[in-house]
């Protein structure tokens, strides 16, 4: 029978091969009927893909019956339907259209022998002989398997997408085309911006856009900017349907064709005015807690300076009175040591409280260099000894085979230690010891221990250390403190990088300590100390004219660099003070030639300093010169107004500046 349908007396060699080629190929099957579709022909490709020998098909069945009998129903009407002709289910269903000429390609169930079922391609073509007439049906199959297993899973895929899309409902999700025009629209974009998906597939995108930014073109710039970086976000507002806008973050995401081409945008919105508007509650209670806090160190301040005035004159005449020529009673000795005691109290609160302000404030101003903890314990050890001696207090104190350094303002340290140290005596038991000693926590950090041998705190008053005024039940006691002290402590420590802690047992101790970061030995300190001492030496050989310089400065390293310009003039003598209260008695107790202040001082400024000074006859003859950072052009105004004698500015300028000091000295000189 294949010779019938397939061989032609003019075949050749190469053309029989070909056709053996094909009959013989197991990719595909071949399938051959004669024109009543009993099958002629079966191929080793049908063999393989249907299970059957060829032997058990050829002249006995036909195509239909290996086929699905339903779906072949479904075509032969499907096909009647499309050409308004009746059509008998079976093989004619599949063969119709070839009768007429007409190549098809069917997507069919094939059944194998053993009943298993399979999706295959299967094209069906009429073969004529040499007068046009119908000899038979070929049909070619291919297994559809793989596809159609690629095809389910992709289906799955994009229908677990499609559910995952739609079930988000706080973002907004699109799809636009390359022009912008909506493509899908998920459950989020609807919520957010107020359409349904028939309304809003196949507009453009801009319409979510206010009128004056599509006025600037601010739609199809952000499609650009996604085109050409792959993925673009950007913070806007954006419009809803009923008109009302909101702040929204949109990432665009570009889809691209394998040339690379956008073929498409993904577009994520989502809906930030909730958060715009939190941020904008916390920006606003930011700026009224920092007026606030402004307005409380102002008023501090002020408070500071009103107190300051009346306080004078308790403390001036209550000395007066203590030192006046005809002796005081005892009774009234007694009345005049309360009062001094008292008034010294409320100076140290007045002070206290301005320099926990400043902390608070963020005004306080901190120098942090490398400081040698040697010198700054032995400073602290020769002011508070005479304290602990007076109360029988045994104190230890480390000693320094190596120098040690730490990154630390040095006043702020020596006013850390001594708060610490001053506690530990006044706290401590009859005959008690403190002992400082020092630690590595690790590699990088320093811890110095002050420990001493009172009463303990239980844990209850270990969690109210640090709270403000809080003296802990020590309110009526025979010892005197503002409560602020501690607090004040451990936030300057805090500041300068480092921690401050306390361990304490009842019945046994307490042991404050604060960790600070090392620091290396600053460069040739040695040899910059030399000089100073060569001058100061200089400074007092006898018949050299001496003059005196005070300088007014709570920053060491602009004390250092002073010190070591006036150590190249050994005929000044200098000395110091850290702030302007402490400068206005220095001044007075060894009237100086010449001051040179700083202006930003904690407790008061240098402008107030040099009132006071100006107000005092001992001391108004004295040219001050102001030495300080505030350099805009009304700072300068300002401090010539005030009656500094000249301004200069940081940083100093050496020229200019023993120029000016020089021109101090010689008025100094002139109303002597």
């Amino acid at each position: 029978m294949i010779t019938t349908l397939f061989d032609s007396p003019a075949a050749t060699g190469p053309t029989v091969a070909l056709q053996d080629a094909i009959l013989t190929s197991a990719n595909f099957s071949i399938i051959a009927t004669d024109e009543k579709g009993v099958i002629q022909l079966f191929n080793i490709g049908a063999e393989s893909m249907l299970g059957y020998a060829a032997v058990e098909v050829v002249n006995k069945i036909t195509p239909a019956d290996i086929h699905d009998p339903q779906e072949v129903i479904e075509r032969a009407q499907a096909l009647s339907r499309e050409l308004a002709t009746p059509i008998a289910p079976g093989f004619e269903a599949l063969a119709f259209k070839a009768s007429r000429g007409i190549e098809d390609k069917y997507e069919l169930t094939y059944i194998r022998k053993d009943g298993s079922r399979f999706p295959a391609i299967v094209s069906v073509t009429a073969l004529r002989n040499a007068e046009g007439g119908i000899i038979g049906y070929l049909l070619i199959g291919t297994d559809n398997s793989a596809r159609k297993q690629v095809e389910e899973k992709l289906r799955w895929t994009e229908e677990g997408f499609r559910l995952m899309v739609e079930s988000v409902t706080d973002c907004a999700i699109v799809m636009l085309d390359s022009e912008g025009r909506v493509v899908s629209w998920n459950t989020g974009a609807q919520r957010i911006k107020g359409y349904a998906a028939d309304e809003i597939v196949g507009q453009h995108f801009s319409r979510f856009y206010p009128p004056g930014e599509i006025a600037r073109g601010t739609p199809q710039r952000d499609l650009d900017s996604a085109a050409a970086e792959g993925r673009y976000e950007v913070e806007g507002w954006r419009v809803r349907k009923d008109g009302s806008v909101f702040w929204a973050n949109v990432v665009f995401t570009a889809i691209r064709d394998p040339a690379g081409n956008a073929r498409g945008f993904a577009k994520l919105t989502r809906d930030l005015t909730e958060r715009r508007q939190v941020e904008q509650t916390l920006t606003q209670a930011k700026g009224a807690a920092e007026k606030a806090n402004l307005a409380k160190s102002e008023f501090l301040s002020s408070m500071s300076h009103e107190l300051r005035s009346p306080l004078n004159a308790i403390l001036g005449f209550a000395q007066l009175m203590d030192s006046d020529a005809t002796p005081a009673t005892p009774s009234q000795k007694g009345s005049i040591d309360e009062i001094l005691r008292a008034g010294w109290y409320l100076l140290e609160l007045i002070n206290e409280i301005l320099d926990l302000a400043q902390i608070e404030s963020g005004k306080l101003s901190l120098s942090p260099e490398p400081t040698s903890l040697a010198e700054v314990i032995l400073e602290c050890q020769a002011m508070i000894e005479p304290q602990a001696q007076n109360r029988g207090i045994h104190m230890t104190f480390p000693a320094f085979e190596l120098p040690c350094f730490v990154a630390v303002d040095r006043t702020r340290l020596k006013q850390v230690l001594i708060n610490l140290l001053s506690n530990a005596i006044k706290y401590n038991k009859a005959q008690g010891t403190v002992v400082v000693d020092l630690a590595g926590s690790t590699v990088d950090r320093i811890r110095i221990n002050v420990r001493d041998t009172g009463a303990g705190l239980p844990a209850e008053k270990l969690a109210q250390l640090f709270q403000p005024f809080n003296r802990l039940g020590q309110e009526h006691g025979a010892e005197q403190g503002t409560g602020i002290g501690l607090v004040m402590s451990k936030r300057l420590i805090e500041l300068m990088g480092g921690v401050l802690g306390v361990e304490s047992s009842v019945g046994v101790g307490s042991a404050f300590w604060c960790e600070l970061d090392a620091a290396a030995a600053p460069a040739l300190e040695s040899k910059e100390a030399e000089p100073a001492a060569l001058a100061r030496a200089q400074a007092q050989q006898p018949g050299d004219p001496l003059r005196t310089l005070l300088y007014v400065e709570d920053n060491p390293a602009n004390l250092k660099l002073v010190e070591q310009l006036i150590a190249r003039r050994p005929t000044i003598r200098l000395l110091t003070a850290v702030d302007g209260n402490m400068g206005i008695q220095v001044a007075r107790a060894h009237q100086p030639d010449v001051i040179l202040m700083d202006i930003n001082l904690p407790g008061i400024s240098g402008i107030e300093a040099l009132k006071i000074l100006r107000d005092d006859p001992a001391t108004a003859h004295i040219p001050v010169v102001a030495l300080s950072a505030n350099a805009m052009p009304r700072d300068i105004t300002k401090g010539l107004e005030a009656g500094f004698f000249s301004y200069l500015t940081k940083p100093i300028k050496v020229k200019a500046f023993m120029e000016a000091l020089d021109a101090a000295l010689e008025s100094a000189q002139a109303h002597a």
